[in-house]
């Protein structure tokens, strides 16, 4: 059976920049490593994926494996479509050196309905011109596609009880607005073709198009000449006004003319970088620190937004407590006593979160967090969630400070820091001798896959494992910040 030159994925990519595809083609080994977070993400639809069946129940899979065997599915799909079947899923077809798999192809008298399924909670362009190329392929092959439509995810649906599937998935017919696109697909397929038999790579220069719809999968290898300390350090600065830049030859920090226009913390950045020392307001940071009042609490959560809810009174993609780590200083002297909690997986964690974090924080004093919008944020859905909390709740939300402020107002801000003002930044500038470097889940969103991966998980010795490696990111979270504040007060003090 002939081979395939482009596919769905390789099409998605053409479009959004010809070298993208060439390398995707011809230089696969090249391209930039899948975080733990894209594999997530991936396994993720997969999952949502192999859900929405049960809205089309009674299929068969015609295309199998991770890859699949081509061949083997477009083969099997013929059979099926021969043969009795009314539904399939994962349905190869291929036509003009085209190849699609279709999530889900009911089949009917004079044609099939096609349905492509996605874990968002919208239709994108990206996904329109995904299902074009689809209905461009079948329709090629003489099949009517009676209709196509897009199954998401409905982000409004709350879970009660069992799994509502039909309020859980939002089908939505985009037929009229694929079939306006055929040309289209038809000029870019025969374009992508001649560049992939040509066998020449495009000469195309880093812009804008590296980061919409996604961040291509060749960003870091288009970039090998990108210095450290780079325009691209800029934080805040439109892309548009980063490429500017870039494309008037300037690349380096080091570059950018005296006069050159920046905003306030920009100018900053770049003052900072050429002294090469931290600048310290020091009557600002004094005047943030005679605010607080002891005893100091310091607090970190870690959440999890599984896309198809898990407990009832939640929905898609919320934003699940499961941990915290809190710090607990009488005064500026004394030792931080160490407090933390860490949900057991397969049960909804939030009403045992919220009584721990209560009983921990109970009393006078500041609670002070890195970002205090998440955590209220968080809190407040509790409250809703959960209302006979929503007093004690909002009695702790009241004593929240924000100690990202001295680094987001820039009273502290060093060369290290790179233009952020994350924990993660201020960490290494502030207190060096403390590292997320050697810690195996060491940001926010390995935490959030690691607690889901235990809800499936059944190795014991694996479940100890992930445990042990969340308590010790969640504590890392907040020591750092004891140590920071610590070292602010030194500074002025």
């Amino acid at each position: 059976m002939a081979s395939h030159l482009l596919s769905k994925s390789s099409f998605i990519k053409g479009l959004q920049c010809e070298k993208h595809l060439y390398l995707y083609k011809y230089h696969y080994d090249e391209m930039d490593k899948l975080s733990e977070m894209q594999k997530a993400i991936f396994k993720r639809g997969s999952n949502v994926g192999v859900l929405a069946q049960r809205l089309c129940p009674g299929g068969m899979v015609a295309a199998q494996g991770d890859p699949p065997n081509y061949d083997a599915a477009l083969k099997r799909t013929k059979e099926l479509i021969n043969g009795d079947a009314q539904v399939i899923y994962e349905a190869a077809f291929m036509f003009n050196e085209v190849l699609s798999i279709a999530d889900i192809v009911v089949i009917e008298k004079g044609g099939m309905k096609v349905y492509e399924v996605k874990s968002s909670t919208s239709i994108s362009e990206t996904y329109l011109n995904d299902a074009a190329l689809q209905y461009y392929v079948i329709s090629g092959l003489g099949i009517r596609v009676k209709d196509f439509s897009i199954v998401y995810i409905n982000n409004q649906y709350v879970r009660k009880g069992d799994l509502n599937l039909q309020e859980l998935f939002i089908t939505e017919s985009v037929l009229d607005l694929i079939l306006p696109l055929q040309k289209s697909v038809k000029q870019n397929v025969d374009r992508f073709k001649k560049l992939l038999v040509r066998k020449k790579m495009p000469d195309i220069d880093i812009g804008e198009h590296c980061h919409n719809p996604y961040t291509c999968g060749f960003y870091d290898y288009c970039r090998k000449h990108i210095p450290e300390d780079s325009i691209f350090d800029f934080s805040g600065m439109h892309l548009s006004k980063k490429y500017e830049l870039y494309n008037d030859g300037i690349i380096n920090l080091k570059d950018v003319p005296e006069d050159y226009p920046l905003n306030k913390n920009n100018e900053i950045q770049l003052h900072v970088f050429r002294s090469g020392k931290p600048l310290i307001d020091n009557k600002a940071i004094k005047s943030f620190l005679s605010d607080l009042n002891y005893p100091l609490y310091f607090m970190d959560f870690e959440t999890f937004q599984p896309a198809v809810p898990l407990f009832d009174n939640s929905k898609p993609y919320q934003q699940i407590p499961f941990q915290y780590s809190v710090f607990i200083k009488k005064d500026k002297n004394s030792d931080a006593q160490h407090f933390e909690f860490l949900a057991e997986s397969g049960i909804d964690p939030r009403k045992k979160f919220i009584e721990s974090l209560l009983r921990v924080t109970k009393g006078k004093g500041d609670v002070l967090v890195y970002n205090k919008t998440f955590e209220i944020t968080r809190l407040n859905e509790i409250a809703r969630n959960f209302p006979e909390y929503a007093d004690e709740i909002e009695r702790l939300i009241s004593r929240i400070k924000d100690l990202m402020i001295p680094f987001q107002k820039k009273y502290y801000y060093a060369p290290e820091m790179k233009g952020s003002f994350s924990i993660k930044a201020v960490l290494p500038a502030l207190v060096p001798e403390l590292s997320y470097d050697e810690l195996e889940i060491n940001e926010g969103g390995l935490a959030s896959i690691a607690y889901e991966s235990l809800q499936t998980q059944t190795d014991l010795m694996i479940i100890a494992e992930i445990k042990k490696q969340l308590l010790e990111y969640c504590k890392m979270d907040t020591l750092g910040m004891v140590r920071i504040l610590e070292r602010l007060e030194e500074l002025v003090f």
